[in-house]
């Protein structure tokens, strides 16, 4: 008896193939796709848009706060002012006496001195790096620039003016105590004490500015 192998019947694993589509449903599935990025994208924009606005109130809350704290001390820098002023004619008077009598023993007494103000600017450097700025209106940003550009002119000239008060006393820094500084040194010294005093005419106007400017703000903005 022979025997014969039997061949098993191959069965077919792949399944019928799906009818193909139309163009109809091709296009349905195209705009599902469509509508369905558009939905994301419109979500991230929204999500984008409320972290940005919080980020501008944020800002402009800090803002505020640290102007309405630079403005809070600006009447005593212009008293401040006041007083270097007062200080330095004195210093100019008894320098002129010292120039007209060189041997002239006298109890007054000079006070050459220049205070420097810095204000405080954290929060406007804050803005400017996380870019709290750029979302602003134009206009706004453009006000909060204005001051603290001014505040920046003010600082300078207030070390602007340190230096002339510094220079002012190279004579006598090594002149024992209870000496005149000679005629010389005396003119040399009132020289420099009224570029000084120009100096702070210049602070004056500069503080009347800031003044003025903080006052629009603020009313502008209550709290």
């Amino acid at each position: 008896m022979k025997l014969v192998d039997e061949v098993p019947p191959v069965l077919d694993v792949h399944p019928p193939h799906e009818p193909v589509h139309g163009w109809r449903d091709f296009l349905l599935h195209i705009l599902t796709i469509t509508i369905g990025l558009l939905i994301a994208l419109g979500l991230e924009g929204c999500v984008e848009w409320q972290h940005h606005r919080h980020l501008v109130h944020e800002a402009e809350t800090s803002l505020r706060a640290e102007i309405q704290s630079n403005a809070n001390s600006l009447q005593d820098i212009l008293d401040d002012v006041h007083k270097q002023q007062a200080n330095l004619k004195n210093d100019v008077e008894v320098l002129d006496d010292i120039i007209k009598d060189p041997k002239l023993r006298q109890h007054k007494t000079m006070s050459v001195a220049f205070h420097f103000n810095k204000f405080d600017d954290v929060s406007w450097k804050t803005a400017q790096s996380t870019g709290a700025l750029s979302y602003m209106s134009y206009d706004t940003a453009e006000k909060y620039a204005g001051i603290y550009s001014l505040q920046e002119e003010l600082e300078k000239a207030q070390l602007q003016g340190t230096r002339d008060a510094i220079t002012s006393i190279g004579p006598i820094l090594n002149v024992p105590d209870n000496t005149n500084p000679n005629p010389s040194e005396a003119q040399y010294m009132k020289e420099h004490l009224e570029v000084v005093q120009g100096q702070l005419i210049l602070i004056e106007s500069l503080v009347k500015g800031l003044d003025a400017e903080y006052k629009k703000f603020l009313a502008a903005r209550p709290a």
